[in-house]
């Protein structure tokens, strides 16, 4: 088979990695790739919202299984594009994807189906939201409506605060058009939780647990990223949430997918907050998660192109997806800067040396010239490690951290603590 991951991040080398592993596969291409992704796939210069020509590439090397990385060209139809094209591609169509596009469509599916959600208001006035915003009292959480590369998320303290964040999201549009509608909601007490799941339109199985640490500092401090680290399986995994995940959230929402005419095949994400017993959805991303990505394929012990296939054919039933107990942690080393503005073209060193039985590296913002690495996004390098315990993977993870550098690296110091 020949394969093409399209996307540039870490999720895209991990999933690039893992299909790699998979005797089915001859050939794989990454569009448009990055330093990491180039040692195991031809990188092609094609940006990952070019649909057309993304296409017509799939249709001129005839590709026979497309897998997507990013949201963004998921929104903006690409599965719809292909499947016009009769071209086989792992990843939800337009409508499908809308569930992470819009958060105002999320939340009113959500309150549809009676999908256990925070209460809410959506605002396309900036007036109107400043005069509601208190209405959950503090802190309390606004949300850019479209997509804003999981920055669009304000959790304000109080009401200047809040009114400040509203502006910002608004008045300012520092998420562009993203920020014509936000949705206010109530803030949610309690632990995150990642769980993603393939889905075929029929069937729907969960993947094994994660815990996604959005913030940029120790102790969720400073702004929102796309994810400064992870670890998989999540502690609060416990064998009553998992039934509760299943029976009052999973199972529920792909029925009501069904309902709204929702041909969903790929991967849907569930952002989840835990308290004691309670279970509710945060969020639904469209596509495999990052940095879950890179703690959650390393467990995975199963051909991932014989599922994505699977999925793609509406065969997902006679699947069995087998998990290794083996725990994984990721730290993610981002510039300096990030999540605002960044320098790039920094020179990476340590990558050449070997770390060890079951640890990885996965480039997230690099490129490369001759064998040297440099910087070429916030978040640069995923370091991922395997353990018989979460413990254990957390200290082999942070001591590869130790041999590599930049200038300006950041790095969250908590992961998995």
């Amino acid at each position: 088979m020949k394969v093409l991951v399209i996307g540039k991040g870490g999720r895209e080398h991990t999933l690039a990695w893992k299909i790699s592993q998979s005797p089915l596969v001859d050939e794989i291409y990454a569009a448009p790739g990055n330093g990491g992704i180039e040692q195991i796939a031809r990188c092609v210069d094609i940006q990952d919202d070019q649909i057309e020509a993304l296409a017509g590439f799939a249709r001129e090397k005839a590709i026979d299984l497309t897998v997507v990385g990013p949201e963004v060209p998921l929104v903006k139809g690409i599965a719809d594009e292909f499947a016009a094209r009769g071209l086989r591609i792992f990843a939800p169509d337009k409508k499908g994807a809308l569930l992470e596009g819009s958060k105002v469509y999320s939340k009113n599916f959500m309150k549809k189906y009676g999908i256990p959600t925070g209460e809410f208001r959506v605002f396309s006035d900036f007036n109107d939201a400043v005069s509601s915003v208190d209405i959950f009292g503090y802190p309390v959480v606004i949300k850019a409506d479209g997509l804003a590369a999981g920055k669009g998320v304000i959790i304000a303290g109080d009401r200047q605060e809040a009114e400040d964040g509203l502006r910002t999201i608004m008045v300012d549009r520092a998420f562009g058009d993203a920020g014509i509608r936000v949705v206010i909601e109530e803030y949610l007490e309690g632990t995150e939780m990642s769980m993603l799941c393939f889905v075929d339109g029929e069937t729907i199985i969960p993947m094994e647990s994660a815990r996604d640490y959005k913030r940029i500092f120790d102790g969720d401090a400073g702004p929102n990223t796309g994810g400064m680290g992870c670890y998989s399986p999540n502690d609060i995994y416990t064998p009553e949430i998992r039934q509760r995940f299943k029976e009052g959230i999973m199972i529920p929402t792909l029925e009501a997918m069904k309902k709204e005419g929702i041909d969903y095949r790929g991967v849907l994400y569930f952002g989840l907050m835990v308290t004691g017993g309670d279970i509710k959805v945060l969020e639904f991303n469209c596509r495999f998660g990052d940095p879950e990505t890179q703690v959650i394929l390393p467990r995975l012990e199963s051909d991932l192109v014989e599922i994505m296939t699977a999925v793609t054919d509406k065969r997902l039933k006679d699947v069995r997806i087998k998990w290794t107990d083996r725990a994984a942690v990721c730290v993610i080393l981002a510039s300096e800067g990030y999540p605002g503005s960044y320098p790039k073209g920094r020179t990476i060193s340590g990558l050449e040396n070997g770390f060890g039985e079951e640890v990885y590296l996965f480039h997230a913002g690099t490129r490369s010239d001759n064998g040297i690495y440099s910087t070429d996004g916030g978040r640069v390098l995923g370091v991922t490690a395997l353990g018989g315990q979460k413990e254990e993977a957390r200290d082999k993870a942070y001591k590869a951290v130790d041999r590599i550098h930049f200038d300006g690296m950041q790095y969250r110091k908590d992961i998995a603590k």
